[in-house]
């Protein structure tokens, strides 16, 4: 009995010393709540599984939770609920609101510092840094997939119009003209648009130095207000909502929708983000390029620069100091030049280092591929302005809900574009009052 018991003990002794080995050497799992699809999460979860092959110690596991509404929704909600992941994907107009939930976030500046990572935020383009970091120069998400607002064309279309395929339109009027030869040509539209509000009033503002809003479009502080109902704006939504009549324009949602209108071929042009290139050039069964924006002569100084989009990625408060030590280490792997070219060529979205820029350049890649480089041109059209140096308006996602349900009444006749944008302009006062309240 004395010997069956030794024996007993000595397996329930190795059981424990191998649950201890394996505990230990189990890697720490590292939740990323993300919203890209098709070949942008195709990246997304090739990079999880690089950095996870690339060492043993952590494990980063990439969820998708919807689109960028959705994620953002879901982690306000999973944060609320006290399991919220440690890092999420945030687009760009959820930064002000990101920056007001103090409690909510580990600042990547203060993370790294903490985990002995080198970061230097100089190594980043200045003009996505900008947009992520404090007045003082102190970043607090990671810039990630960053992109601005471009415009792509079918070449076969414009064949078949008898339009140039060498010669997309400039500005507005020759944009215009182009949609209806296009349309005349037996395409279900001539163009749409993607991001609705995004590519119509943001962009659209910026893109020929108008403000959105009072306060540098909110950069300098949350006592701001929308100012974008002016004649030139108006005029803009009107002419719009006319081109839906005859399906020159064709309107196809809030979000990325319209793209898919452009990839079927029933659209001949389309505004959407540089971030669908990648999913164009490998589904488009037409030849196509990439091209500036358009814009109105008649506004002076115009086209001035784009503002970036896209998003950056965010830590969240309340977990294990080892568990920040791997998302610093995840962030130093994302920063990698190689990495980034390789994300930049794959996807359309901005090389978001310095160094990985130049090294595109120094290949002759942008030479060869002059689509790519739509986007960074844009951005650095010009010194960019108080009205072109980006946008930081609290509670956007829900100002954009609300802009998007008049834009789509003048475009279905139910309103004037007078009062369409008039309506869109107060509503969003209303609800950037709401979020100066709660940041108070």
């Amino acid at each position: 009995m004395f010997v069956f018991r030794l024996a007993l003990l000595s397996v329930a002794i190795a059981a424990s010393i191998a649950s201890a080995a394996f505990a230990q050497s189990a890697p720490i799992e590292i939740q990323w709540w993300h919203a890209m699809t098709a070949v942008n999460g195709e990246r997304v979860n090739k990079i999880a599984a690089d950095f996870n092959a690339s060492q043993s110690a952590y494990k980063v596991v990439p969820v998708y939770k919807g689109s960028y509404p959705e994620t953002m929704s879901a982690g306000i909600a999973a944060f609320r609920g006290g399991n919220a992941p440690h890092i999420i994907q945030i687009f760009e107009v959820g930064t002000a609101t990101m920056m007001a939930a103090k409690g909510a976030i580990k600042p990547v500046y203060q993370l790294m510092a903490e985990a002995n990572e080198k970061f230097d935020p100089s190594a980043y383009l200045p003009t996505v840094t900008g947009y992520y970091s404090t007045s003082d120069g102190k970043m607090l998400s990671l810039p990630f997939n960053s992109s601005s607002a471009i415009s792509y064309y079918n070449k076969d279309a414009f064949a078949k119009a008898g339009l140039d395929p060498e010669k997309p339109p400039q500005t507005w009027p020759e944009w215009f003209a182009d949609a209806k030869k296009i349309r005349a040509a037996g395409y279900p539209c001539g163009f749409t648009a993607g991001w609705i509000t995004w590519t119509q009033i943001e962009q659209f503002n910026a893109w020929h130095n108008m403000p959105i809003g009072t306060n540098a479009n909110g950069m300098g502080g949350v006592d701001t207000q929308f100012v974008f109902n002016t004649p030139f704006e108006v005029k803009h939504i009107a002419a719009l909502a006319e081109a839906q009549k005859d399906k020159t324009f064709d309107y196809g949602g809030r979000y990325a929708d319209a793209e898919g209108k452009f990839l079927s071929g029933d659209c001949g042009m389309l505004q959407s983000s540089s971030s669908f290139y990648g999913n164009v050039a490998k589904n488009a069964k037409f030849r196509f390029a990439t091209f500036a924006l358009p814009y109105y002569p008649e506004v002076k100084g115009a086209p001035q620069n784009s503002i970036i989009g896209g998003a950056s990625l965010w830590v969240m408060s309340g977990k294990k100091p080892e568990e920040y030590k791997g998302v610093a280490k995840f962030f130093t792997f994302l920063s990698q030049t190689e990495l980034q070219v390789a994300f930049h060529k794959a996807t359309g979205y901005l090389p978001i280092t310095k160094a990985a820029y130049q090294a595109l350049k120094d290949e002759g890649y942008y030479q060869k591929n002059p689509d790519i480089e739509v986007t960074l041109k844009e951005l650095t059209n010009k010194e960019p302005t108080e009205n072109s140096r980006g946008l930081r308006f609290g509670n956007l996602v829900q100002i954009r809900d609300a802009w998007a349900e008049d834009l789509e009444a003048a475009f279905a006749g139910n309103e004037t574009a007078q009062a369409a944008v008039d309506n869109a302009v107060k509503r969003g006062n209303a609800i950037l009052r709401q979020f100066e309240s709660a940041a108070k």
